[in-house]
């Protein structure tokens, strides 16, 4: 038998052009996320937006963002965030921004809020109600007392994720 030497051509795989046919389709949307304070709007879509945001900073005025977002107090926020309401109120009143952890934190819980509303098919209420009770799979916590570090939100939204897949959540 003669075994016939046939070429190998490997194609490398350009994933651009199936995400532009996606997009096209309309299967994959673009995520952006925004916080609104009454002097400005900050928006990102990316990680490295994020990473841009954060090096600036945000205004205090983003934490009542975050309360109103949440149903939690300003005060609740402030707990969260561990920064006295002094500290709080003088920073704002001479507008300065929040340190690069707070201001990460604030827009990491801006999207896992927004993907909570999502998987709650924007049933605020209800959304709200979920994240004040215990919940199995964060071991008997409420997800709204893990939102004071970056592991406690990402355990939040991997219940989310469980949730909204039919999982134990």
């Amino acid at each position: 038998m003669a075994v016939e030497d046939k070429k190998i051509v490997s194609k490398s795989f350009n994933p651009k052009k199936s995400i532009q046919r996606a997009r096209a389709r309309g299967k994959i949307k673009r995520q952006s996320w925004t916080i609104k304070t009454p002097e400005d709007s900050y928006t990102w879509s990316s990680k490295m937006d994020r990473v841009s945001l954060i090096r600036e900073g945000l205004p205090y005025e983003s934490i009542e963002f975050i309360s109103n977002k949440s149903n939690l107090s300003i005060k609740q926020v402030l707990h969260l965030l561990d920064l006295p309401q002094t500290t709080y109120n003088k920073r704002k009143k001479d507008q300065q921004l929040l340190s690069g952890r707070d201001s990460e934190i604030v827009l990491v819980l801006t999207e896992l809020l927004e993907f909570g509303l999502t998987v709650f098919n924007s049933e605020k209420e209800k959304f709200q109600r979920w994240l004040q009770k215990p919940n199995i799979s964060l071991g008997g916590a409420t997800p709204i007392s893990l939102f004071d570090s970056l592991t406690g939100i990402q355990e939040v939204k991997n219940s989310l994720n469980r949730l909204e897949y039919g999982n134990l959540a």
